[in-house]
């Protein structure tokens, strides 16, 4: 981890490049200090040679002068030699220097040339010689000088070993390669503490850059510096705030696009470019539940949408144009306009409005059949009492029993024509809101369980099973009990009236703090999809050959549907036929506080 790290590089990027300079630095000295040792070494004999030199050729006494150079040689710890023609005189010094064969000075091929000019030499190397039957190898300097000694050419050499030299040399390598280890140790310090602190605000960086990640957008770095680092951590800070700016407005956006959504009288699906559901809005989600209730199919598990809708997307992405159709689900109509999204020049998805039609085609369903309703409730009954009317004017009765039975049929109509206007004026009355209800706290479980046994007889002659489930979270509801009868009175028979005999009639009740949920369940018949739309209108009537009894006037769930509303609540439907219908309806609890207000 350590050599992934930027202090790790960067500690390692600078003690290399130290190291590499100090080693080039460091072989530049060691060949420089070698060669000046040398050419010093070669200075101090050529002096010392020109000084005996001059000695041998200005000192009148031999012996004197040979002391006086003996001496020198001493001190300066070198051996000197010196040749006149056959003769010849080594100086004796304690130096452990070899007295090296006359003969080396003459057949070496450098040496020798002292003798050939007026000029001096200067060797040096090995200058092996066989002494007692062993070869002797001496690394040594040797300088030579000529010299004018009785009117003859003569020289004079001196030499020293090269061990001097070499452990001066050894000497200065040793104080360069200290100070060279020295220096990289101290590059290390420099460099770790250097990266250190070049790393820290880093660090604090990459510590806040992990915290803008997970939404702390307030995080602000330390400026403790005013140069690149500093530069940087002012950037970083003016990046968090313009983040936070910038999310701040994204999520306001979005909220306001949520609330625009679901307060939208419309549906609205987006879809991805595979079709897939990205975002829905309430009524949008009604119409996709509608669906899936119709095909059998959980919500909860399924993921998919209508035959319709997509095959209508996939009439966007190949055209490229807004698509439009009208389906039917579940007795209800929707109309579906779709757009495709562009991103940039590409599909990338489609935006669905889906608008319920069923209120628009269900006026003009009524435009159209309220007068025939109207004229179809009201001709029976006018007809029988027209026709029986002039029975009794022709005076075709003969007897007292047939006018009474006249009479008894006259009456019979004018009830039922009386029933049908009182239904329709209760309904106009509901419907303009002049309704009045008197709400009371009831029991719900004491409420249903007399609602239940007002039909089990009925329940038994027709060979229906008829339950009651009440779950109670809540037991007391505020509610009209009389209208609420009503409601269940209605949906109830009818429920009965169109289960053949063995099936099934459930009501359950489910009591929240929030609402009171009825639900009647029969396994009848069930209702065409076709006439879903309009059961609930003035008039509707089944399929008369699903009904076991007299016909009613079609007002009945006419009238539920504003007793609920009434009470602001929901009624619904849902049905399959040869299967079963649902009625349900939902009133919500009242407080205290909400009879308050409406008392005020």
């Amino acid at each position: 981890m350590f050599w992934r790290s930027v202090v790790g590089k960067l500690w390692f990027t600078i003690l290399l490049l130290v190291s590499v300079v100090l080693s080039i630095l460091m072989a530049l000295m060691l060949q420089f200090f070698e060669r000046f040792h040398v050419s010093e070494a070669e200075s101090q004999l050529m002096n010392h040679a020109d000084m005996i030199a001059t000695i041998v050729e200005v000192y009148d006494d031999k012996d004197m002068a040979l002391v006086t150079i003996s001496k020198i040689a001493e001190t300066y710890d070198i051996k000197a030699v010196i040749l006149d023609n056959e003769e010849h005189w080594y100086s004796s010094n304690p130096s452990e220097t070899v007295n090296l064969p006359i003969s080396i000075f003459y057949e070496d091929p450098v040496l020798s040339k002292v003798f050939q000019g007026d000029q001096s030499v200067v060797s040096q190397g090995d200058f092996p010689f066989v002494e007692n039957g062993v070869e002797v190898h001496t690394e040594i300097m040797v300088v030579g000088r000529p010299v004018e000694l009785n009117d003859a050419q003569s020289a004079v050499f001196l030499y020293q070993s090269l061990l001097a030299i070499e452990q001066t040399t050894a000497h200065t390598k040793r104080i360069i390669i200290f100070s060279a280890g020295i220096a990289i140790v101290l590059t290390t310090i420099f460099a770790f503490f250097l990266s250190t602190r070049i790393t820290a605000p880093l660090r604090k960086m990459r510590q806040a850059a992990v915290e803008v990640a997970e939404g702390n957008f307030d995080t602000k770095i330390p400026i403790l510096t005013i140069d690149e680092i500093g530069k940087l951590a002012i950037a970083f800070n003016r990046m968090g705030r313009e983040l936070n700016r910038n999310i701040t407005a994204l999520n306001q956006e979005k909220e306001q696009l949520s609330r625009i959504l679901s307060s939208m009288a419309d549906g609205v699906i987006t879809l991805d470019r595979k079709g897939r559901i990205v975002v829905t809005n309430p009524l949008a989600e009604r119409f996709i539940q509608a669906w899936y209730y119709e095909q059998g199919l959980n919500i909860d598990a399924v993921e998919d949408l209508p035959k319709a809708v997509k095959k209508l997307f996939q009439q966007v992405v190949v055209l490229e144009s807004e698509q439009f159709d009208e389906i039917d689900i579940q007795g209800r109509s929707w109309f579906i306009l779709m757009t495709p999204l562009y991103d940039q020049k590409f599909v990338r998805g489609a935006v669905a409005v889906i608008r319920d039609v069923t209120e628009e085609r269900r006026h003009d369903k009524l435009r159209k059949d309220f007068i025939a309703n109207v004229s179809h409730e009201l001709r029976t009954p006018i007809s029988m009492l027209q026709g029986y009317s002039e029975a009794i004017v022709d005076d075709i009765a003969q007897t007292d029993e047939e006018k009474k039975e006249i009479a008894q049929i006259i009456y019979e109509e004018s009830l039922r024509m009386g029933r049908l206007v009182n239904e329709l004026l209760d309904l106009a009355r509901m419907e303009s809101g002049h309704i009045e209800l008197n709400m009371e706290e009831v029991n719900i479980k004491d409420f249903t369980d007399r609602i239940i046994r007002k039909f089990q007889g009925l329940a038994k002659e027709q060979g229906i099973h008829l339950m009651c489930d009440v779950i109670n979270n809540e037991n007391i509801i505020l509610f009209d009990p009389d209208r609420i009868e009503q409601v269940l009175t209605n949906l109830i028979h009818n429920a009965i009236r169109h289960t053949l005999e063995g099936g099934k009639v459930q009501l359950y009740v489910q009591s929240t703090t929030g609402e009171a949920r009825f639900d009647v369940v029969d396994t009848g018949s069930g209702i065409p999809e076709e006439d879903l739309p309009f059961v609930f209108e003035r008039f509707y009537k089944a399929d008369k050959a699903r009904t076991r009894g007299a016909a009613g006037t079609g007002l009945g769930l006419a009238i539920a549907k504003n007793i609920v509303e009434a009470h602001m609540g929901h009624i619904s439907v849902h049905s399959k036929v040869n299967e079963g219908t649902t009625f349900s309806f939902s009133i919500p609890r009242k407080t205290e506080e909400n009879r308050e207000n409406e008392r005020k």
